[in-house]
């Protein structure tokens, strides 16, 4: 009789790919237990039953007492005991454990990383019992394709990884201690100051995220434009127009830029001098996930969630490696150019593949950032069927990072001509400024994504008269920082060490759920600022990036086994009672200042134009409490002044234009549904412009 071993994996999608890798025919039996896929695996002398958590399957619970605050004890408890929304976790629990009945031996074969160590820790010490610990070894691979899988297996490690367990058991629970007090303080000083029950989550590292955010847009609101000047000139050489740079980019007055093109217009310049250098670009190391989901926010406008759930699909479909890495790194033991034979199958990659595989030696670019458990992000070699949209152009944004990275370096030849003008005693000078690629290297690789910048100049040589075809000054003002966008912040979060490679998109993500920030360029909202505002004159710990970069910096040294999880936790708790003493003491006045910016959020988030009826009410988007309907009504109504009311869209988001129609005078409202283009249109169903003609007869 074969020797029984559960396999416990961390998907559903994963628990197949590895059952079919492990498989000596490649052909697991697969059933349905209540809902929940399992598959049995015949290897050799054993029978692996491979089981699939749902991500998480045991979450942290409070102990007992009431929705208030502070909360220190809390225990481990079932998904579904936690959080009733996570109800099917049960269903998984239930199959795991009719599963693992007669087993001998455990794998743990969930992500390599501090979530998936701890699910699988938690399944068998909560499911199978503690004694199964002492019987569990770790698979430890970077992709889903059957060799990696079985090269896991045969190398498998003969114990949990533990460090690795408790520093993210931690992580769970200091975070937890920090959410679900600093949730209920605010949470509760708005319902006690107004009456009104509104979750407001704040966390240890959410808290400092959105002060980056607050303390950007006092930059740009607090901005003064400041007026400077430039010199814009042109030159005509051979038929070609040639903008010549003035030596100084700014000038500071404007009597001064003035003089400078009074002096110059009408001459010539004179060549003095003519260099030339050649430089090399290097090629850029392959992703890590922040690089990817920047590079994605860059080249597609795609935010951070969707280029992230776009490499989770291609890395369970086996097309690329595991994507939650920080690594810019491709190790000796990655099969180089085995991934690229199986680019070449692929016609976009084919010529890109063979010219690379010509080489004797491969060496990619190393970055300089390094993850001990995954390398950078890579293709697989593995080629996809029929993809489309966001997979297709983030799979290609991969491959063709990952090829280039294999190259060689670019070489561009750059040309500076200094022209100088000897008027009213004194000389100026301008320069011609030109660049060429003179070796494409990495760049043909990754052409679609890189764009050239400059153009080639014509022959110059020195003692050449170069006549100004334009010459003026213009005045500009300077320009407030620019507001943060998904991308960029991700950046700031990495580079302050705030938050990890898999926690900090959905930090960004509960900013935005939130109401704290919002659009594309992550603008703080009146919430968000009251919020932070508070936050920063009674407990300014929150905000401080150096308390949380040491809890970060103490989940390091948990995984490297010099610091304990019972010290951390004495640590967070000993933070939170300073915090919560002093937001308790004001726990009414930021209560008051909360409820008002949410009250002036909801003003201004439902304001449509001013009423045509009355003239002197808003039309404001109301819903009807019974009917749960939507329609627009003037705010004069309640007043007994205007009766005047309009029906919108039920579905999409509504906002204002500022614009009134020119036909009837009613507002012009803008709707914009998930999916398609937003669209304008007049807010009175009866107006003219709707009926296809004039009124006047």
């Amino acid at each position: 009789m074969k020797e029984r071993i559960l396999v416990v994996c961390e998907k559903p999608t994963a628990a197949r790919r590895i059952a079919h890798a492990l498989d000596d025919d490649g052909a697991p039996e697969a059933y349905d237990e209540g809902g929940v896929p399992l598959f049995i695996a015949g290897r050799g002398d054993f029978e692996l039953v491979v089981v699939s958590a749902l991500g998480h399957l045991f979450s942290i619970a409070q102990d007992g007492g009431k929705w208030t605050y502070p909360v220190y004890k809390y225990s481990w408890v079932p998904a579904h005991d936690a959080d009733k929304r996570q109800a099917r976790t049960k269903r998984f629990i239930q199959a795991i454990e009719r599963a693992s009945k007669g087993a001998t031996g455990y794998v743990s074969a969930c992500d390599l990383d501090m979530e998936g160590s701890l699910i699988a820790y938690m399944v068998l010490l909560n499911v199978c019992g503690e004694g199964s610990l002492n019987e569990a070894k770790r698979m430890r691979y970077s992709t889903l394709t059957e060799r990696d899988l079985i090269r896991a297996w045969e190398g498998m490690s003969p114990t949990l990884d533990y460090p690795l367990i408790e520093a993210g058991r931690t992580r769970h629970e200091v975070d937890w201690l920090f959410g679900i007090n600093l949730t209920r303080a605010l949470s509760l000083s708005l319902k006690n100051a107004s009456g009104i029950f509104k979750t407001l989550s704040i966390g240890r590292v959410q808290g400092p995220t959105l002060n980056f955010v607050k303390e950007r847009e006092v930059e740009v609101k607090t901005h003064v434009p400041t007026p400077f000047w430039v010199i814009k000139a042109e030159t005509t050489i051979e038929g070609r127009r040639i903008p010549l740079d003035y030596t100084e980019a700014r000038i500071g007055k404007k009597s001064d830029a003035r003089k400078v093109v009074r002096a110059c217009q009408g001459k010539d310049g004179v060549i003095s001098t003519v260099s030339t250098r050649r430089v090399e670009q290097p090629p850029p190391p392959p992703f890590s996930l922040g690089d990817l989901q920047r590079e994605a926010f860059s080249k597609f406008r795609y935010t951070p969630r969707t280029t992230l759930n776009s490499a989770e699909r291609l890395y369970l479909s086996t097309h690329i490696s595991y994507p939650r890495t920080s690594s810019q790194k491709i190790p000796p033991t990655i099969d180089v150019r085995g991934i690229l034979e199986g680019l070449r199958r692929r016609k976009e990659y084919t010529r890109l593949a063979a010219s690379l595989l010509k080489e004797s030696k491969l060496r990619p670019m190393q970055g300089a950032k390094d993850d001990p458990a995954h390398p950078a992000i890579h293709p697989t070699g593995t080629i996809p069927g029929m993809i489309t949209g966001v997979d297709a152009r983030v799979y290609d944004l991969i491959c063709r990072r990952f090829m280039a990275s294999l190259s060689g370096p670019a070489l561009r030849e750059n040309v500076s001509a200094k022209v100088t003008v000897d008027a009213e005693g004194s000389n100026y000078a301008f320069f011609l400024r030109g660049t060429k690629l003179v070796e494409d290297g990495w760049i043909k690789f990754y052409e679609p994504y890189v764009k050239e910048k400059g153009s080639e100049l014509p022959k110059l040589s020195k003692g050449q008269k170069v006549p100004f075809a334009k010459l003026r000054s213009l005045e500009r003002y300077t320009k407030p920082p620019a507001r943060f966008n998904p991308g960029s912040l991700l950046r700031l979060m990495e580079d302050e060490g705030l938050g990890t490679k898999a926690t900090r998109t959905d930090i960004v993500d509960t900013l935005f759920k939130r109401g704290y920030v919002k659009g594309s360029t992550t603008e703080i909202t009146d919430l968000g600022f009251t919020i932070i505002e508070n936050l920063e004159r009674y407990v300014p710990d929150i905000l401080s990036v150096e308390m949380t970069r040491s809890l970060e910096e103490d989940m390091g040294r948990i995984q490297r086994g010099e610091f304990s999880r019972a010290n951390a936790i004495t640590k967070t708790v000993e933070v939170l009672e300073s915090t919560l003493s002093g937001f308790k003491a004001h726990e009414v006045r930021i209560g008051s200042e909360i409820s008002g910016a949410i009250t002036r959020e909801e003003e201004r988030s439902s304001y449509l134009g001013r009423c045509p009826g009355c003239g002197d009410g808003h039309l404001r988007i109301i819903v009807n409490k019974k009917t749960g309907k939507r329609f627009a009504g003037c705010s004069n109504y309640f007043a007994g002044k205007c009766t005047t009311s309009y029906p919108l869209p039920q579905r999409g988001r509504i906002t204002t234009t500022e614009i009134s129609c020119s036909e009837c005078g009613a507002p012009i409202i803008k709707a914009t549904l998930r999916g398609m283009s937003p669209w304008e249109l007049c807010i009175n169903i009866d107006c003219p412009s709707k009926r296809g003609g004039s009124t006047d007869e």
